[in-house]
């Protein structure tokens, strides 16, 4: 399995790392310090469901309906207009929407609704997870050490994502601070959203 797993390890952890919608909001979450846990959980399950469904041979299922690309194409674009919208107007707004120490959490069901929304609905995650890693696994002859391989990058990248981000709490203790942020959020998920449209 070692022969598998870390090639599995190094190509899951390179696709995941960069800034994506998905990165952005575990972040900001980790930085609120509300529902880290979950979330994090919930990123890491959600790849490594669709890792396994790569490498069980869905990325050739994908390819083979091409009308399923294009709806998850205009959906995760629709979406991330939208949550960019809203990031750049907290961005604009400022006050007790960016509070570290406030009291009362976003409820623990809609903050998961929201990082479900961003991992199933960018299109790039299926190509990177179904299609990409799906498609890679198949030189290797110990499938399953590169899955998990991938799998585990996914879960180191995001715990630690998400409560490393707390180092960064004393910087964010500034309201501009978390305005740059939420304005650096919005712009990247409507560049992306740009890019989906543009594809």
């Amino acid at each position: 399995m070692p022969s598998a797993f870390l090639p599995g390890f190094a190509l899951g952890f390179s696709l995941i790392l960069a800034i994506g919608a998905q990165n952005a909001f575990v972040l900001r979450q980790g930085l609120r310090k509300e529902h880290v846990f979950w979330i994090c959980l919930t990123c890491a399950v959600s790849d490594a469901f669709l890792i396994a469904a790569g490498v069980a041979g869905a990325g050739a299922l994908a390819q083979a309906a091409p009308w399923f690309g294009v709806a998850m194409r205009f959906g995760g674009a629709a979406f991330l207009f939208w949550y960019g919208a809203r990031s750049l107007w907290s961005a604009w707004q400022g006050g007790a929407a960016m509070d570290l120490t406030r009291d009362t959490p976003a409820p623990l069901g809609k903050t998961l609704a929201i990082v479900l929304a961003l991992t199933w609905l960018n299109p790039h995650v299926y190509l990177d997870t179904v299609v990409l890693i799906g498609s890679i696994s198949a030189q290797y002859e110990d499938r399953l050490g590169f899955a998990l391989g991938a799998m585990t990058s996914s879960l180191v990248f995001f715990f630690s994502l998400g409560y490393g981000a707390a180092f960064l709490a004393p910087l964010f203790a500034r309201p501009s601070a978390w305005r740059i942020l939420d304005a650096l959020i919005g712009i990247v998920m409507w560049g992306i959203a740009l890019k989906l449209i543009a594809m």
